[in-house]
């Protein structure tokens, strides 16, 4: 029973590696995700054989339970609630960890009385430190995307020196936790401490930084799981753990670079910060309006057109409507294509998600880099809901904070038509130079409402 086992987490390893390298594609992704979720379910249904404690209809009830609750939130969220719920996602993978840890650690401690080696008391540590981090910091991320704490950074005196001591203080608790395993205060401690810190590491991040952390907590949640499969030997556990930690570090690194910051520059402090200390009161910019009809008229005569998305159109929910869009101007035979910033939205990947939705063509999704340099050739560029991503300042502002940051080249057409319901700052919290270029109009109202207009008077002219 044991090889069969052994089999089993091997060929859930083998599918968890396949699944992550279709991730890498657009079109490939729902394949990756089916393949690693097939995965997981034989790493569950062999993990479950081994134990003596269960039988199997309790095992079944139990998958059944919490498959029925997965599915119950997966069909419920909001496509807008997405970067919400993969934040709750690599939270409840923390608070798994660290509650494996600390059962682990209770039942041989107080129950069994026997000393924890070395290996294992290094793991049980290692699991409630990044486990309890990334469970109330992952808490923290959720509570700021969906607005019941403020997205703007929230900090106080003194907060770096405090997070310092008590990682200092971490490390000698845990010294104590090793020398005196029988005490259960000294893991106690620990327990709290880890809850602690994960709440002040992320409360000073601003929103603009949101997609990083969120990439980040994912890869803590693997570590996390990483530590607890050495706490329970668990072969397959460790796969999986440093899968999630390695790939979820690496994609960190590319929403850095897409930010042009680095992780400790916005583990430090968000945009919300930088801004405040260095407020930018540059003169006004002078906008020019554009309505409905003559946006039609643009449209209708135009031969490429490349939208840029961002988390305003997912607040509009005006994903559906841009495919109509699509539609109307593929039908008079216009290039129509969509850019795509690595930091578009509240996560990464998040507006492919939303314009798949609208069965919106993978090959239509264009990265930055393979379409930045087609701007200049182009008649319309349609901003729906992006703001910081296309902001020329990020090339000709040295005193902007986000200066350096690679943006899309929208400025560069012939024609931009930024959808928005106001003049609202981004997440950058600076105003946007593109609103008051010669080739730049506001379409101004609901994104979803204004564009259903446009493409309403489009019909018309066919």
């Amino acid at each position: 029973m044991s090889n069969i086992v052994q089999i089993a987490y091997l060929i859930a390893s083998v599918l968890f590696v396949l699944g992550i390298k279709f991730l890498g594609k657009t079109k490939d992704a729902r394949r990756g995700n089916m393949l690693s979720a097939v995965g997981m379910l034989i790493a569950i249904v062999a993990t479950l054989t081994t134990l003596e404690i269960m039988s199997f209809v309790e095992m079944f009830a139990c998958m059944l339970v919490g498959g029925a609750i997965g599915l119950y939130y997966a069909k419920k969220v909001e496509m807008t609630q997405i970067p919400e719920m993969v934040a709750l996602f690599n939270g409840f993978g923390g608070m798994a960890s660290l509650g494996v840890a600390l059962s682990d650690h209770f039942f041989k401690t107080q129950v069994q009385g026997v000393e924890i080696d070395t290996v294992n008391s290094v793991s049980i540590i290692a699991s409630v430190l990044i486990g309890g981090v990334t469970f109330t910091g992952s808490v923290v991320a959720w509570l700021k995307l969906n607005g019941k704490v403020s997205g703007q950074p929230i900090t106080f005196s003194g907060q770096h020196l405090l997070n310092l001591l008590l990682l200092l203080t971490f490390l000698g608790v845990a010294v104590m936790t090793y020398l005196f395993q029988i005490e259960p205060i000294y893991i106690t401690i620990l327990v709290a401490i880890a809850l602690l810190v994960g709440v002040l590491i992320v409360i000073p991040i601003g929103g603009a930084d949101m997609p990083v952390v969120i990439s980040l907590l994912n890869s803590y949640s693997g570590m996390a799981a990483c530590a607890t499969g050495f706490i329970l030997n668990n072969n397959v556990l460790i796969v999986a753990g440093s899968l999630v930690g390695a790939s979820g570090i690496i994609l960190t690194q590319i929403m850095c670079k897409a930010m042009n910051r680095s992780l400790m520059n916005v583990l430090l402090g968000g945009f919300g910060q930088t801004t405040s200390a260095g407020a930018q009161d540059g003169p006004s910019i002078v906008i020019k309006e554009i309505g409905v009809e003559e946006s039609a008229m643009l449209f209708d005569s135009a031969s490429s057109v490349i939208v840029v998305p961002g988390y305003g159109m997912a607040v509009a929910q005006a994903q559906h409507v841009m495919r109509e869009l699509m539609e109307q101007c593929e039908k008079r035979n216009i290039d129509f294509r969509f850019a795509i910033h690595p930091v578009a939205g509240r996560m990464p990947g998040h507006m492919n998600v939303l314009l798949a939705e609208a069965n919106i063509s993978y090959d239509k999704l264009i990265e930055m880099e393979s379409i930045n340099d087609d701007f200049a050739n182009t008649d319309i560029v349609l901003v729906v809901g992006a703001n910081d991503v296309v902001n020329p300042a990020a090339r000709t502002n040295p005193q902007s904070p986000i200066y350096g940051m690679p943006i899309l080249n929208a400025d560069k057409a012939r024609t931009v038509i930024v959808s928005k319901r106001s003049m609202g700052k981004g997440y950058a919290g600076i105003e946007n130079e593109l609103f008051g270029y010669p080739n730049c109009l506001m379409l101004f109202g609901d994104a979803k409402q204004t564009l259903t207009k446009v493409v309403g008077e489009m019909k018309e002219m066919s």
